[in-house]
């Protein structure tokens, strides 16, 4: 049996996944209220296919509880955030995971840690935790691997790496995760595992950084920052990325600070991504002010279409949105302007609203935030808007980009 730890937007898919293919599941989470909605046949988050998944999962016999079980596998998927000041992970959740499956796991059980996690992290927080405890068990990472917006497929066509201790252990941890995964996965060690999938997402942060970094300098010298790109992609070795409002979610914007909190002084490149990414949504308030004075709008007729830090997800974590206002709370005026998100139906902010037409009625500039289908569906509806265009939805001579 396999007891998954954390039912979030990793966790959850996971444990359904592995049930709809046979394996035996308990899924485990602390919030009563996450489990009580699961018993009651109600998802947490929406996601193409999860409901579909979940009824595939409950047949095969699932279970959802607030308690840790008895098994022979544990897989732990719980928050990695980093410290603000540090830049290191915070290794928190994962430890306190280890100590509960610690208290109720039999001898020789499996330890899987899917949560992204920094280099050594398994050395110096969790290796401590199991041999105070004095219990033989065996500690593998398997990073997770998988979007919001795209998880189902993902989690059956993405490669997987299992970093062990013992090569017969990850082999049969590869058995588990080959009921449900299609693509190749790697075995190999632990602290491999570990610094492959923080790479990984640093490698894509800074690559997000120069498509943004060159926003900057052709806005600044007065230049089409998107046909410069569009050109100079014509050639086979190049591809840049395109610019946008900042990064967001738990893994692209979290994940290359582990390197610069555990490398400081070499990860530069590494940190001058972060820095430059970090700092679009303020890029973006200052197009927002340049376009309300030049045309003369009121702050309050300013509205931020999306508020998740992806497309067609309801994830909002780390989102630029979420970051912008922040920074407009500094200045003092987030509470004037307007937000819109189809996906996000908790108010998280003053002067959100719930419906698209009455959103629009009340704003004369339009700041595309998140290149939701259903704005690109929509089209039309902005006819007569002033459009600050931060995501590229449309080639729409009138409206400002980046």
């Amino acid at each position: 049996m396999v007891n998954v730890i954390g039912l979030g937007y990793i966790g959850l898919p996971t444990a359904l996944m592995l049930a709809a293919n046979g394996v035996e599941v308990v899924g485990t989470d602390y919030n009563g209220n996450v489990v009580e909605e699961l018993n009651h046949s109600r998802v947490t988050f929406q996601e193409d296919g999860l409901l579909e998944l979940y009824r595939r999962a409950v047949e095969k016999g699932i279970r959802f509880t607030t308690e840790y079980r008895k098994a022979d596998m544990y897989v732990i998927s719980v928050p990695t955030p980093y410290d603000e000041f540090s830049k290191k992970v915070d290794a928190s959740y994962v430890e306190r995971a280890v100590e509960s499956v610690l208290s109720v796991c039999p001898p020789e059980a499996v330890l899987i840690i899917e949560s992204t996690i920094s280099p050594g992290t398994i050395d110096r927080h969790v290796r401590p935790i199991v041999e105070r405890a004095d219990k033989k068990v065996h500690l593998v990472h398997a990073p997770e691997r998988i979007i919001p917006g795209n998880m189902i497929y993902e989690l059956e066509h993405n490669n997987r790496t299992i970093g062990c201790d013992d090569r017969e252990v990850g082999e049969r941890v590869r058995a588990v995760y080959a009921s449900f995964c299609k693509s190749e996965i790697t075995v190999t060690d632990i602290r491999t595992a570990e610094m492959t999938k923080v790479v990984e997402n640093t490698y894509r942060d800074i690559n997000i950084a120069f498509a943004n970094e060159l926003a900057k300098i052709c806005r600044k010298d007065g230049l089409d920052v998107y046909e410069i790109i569009r050109i100079a992609n014509k050639h086979p070795r190049v591809n840049i990325l395109t610019p946008g409002p900042g990064v967001g979610g738990h893994c692209i914007s979290v994940d290359p600070w582990f390197l610069v909190g555990d490398y400081p002084g070499l990860a530069n490149i590494i940190l001058a991504a972060r820095k430059i990414n970090d700092s679009m949504p303020e890029f973006v308030l200052e197009r927002v002010y340049g376009i309300c004075k030049e045309r003369g709008v009121d702050i309050s007729r300013v509205g931020f279409y999306g508020m998740t830090y992806k497309e067609d997800v309801d994830d909002i974590r780390q989102s630029p949105t979420l970051q912008l206002i922040h920074n407009m709370e500094k200045h003092l005026c987030g509470h004037m302007v307007k937000f819109y998100d189809p996906y996000v139906e908790k108010d998280i902010t003053p002067n959100q609203y719930h419906s698209l037409d009455a959103f629009l009625e009340q704003v004369d500039l339009v700041v595309i935030m998140v290149g939701h289908t259903q704005i690109r569906e929509n089209l039309e509806k902005l006819e007569g808007k002033l459009v600050l265009d931060t995501r590229k939805v449309a080639d729409c001579p009138d409206w400002y980009t980046l």
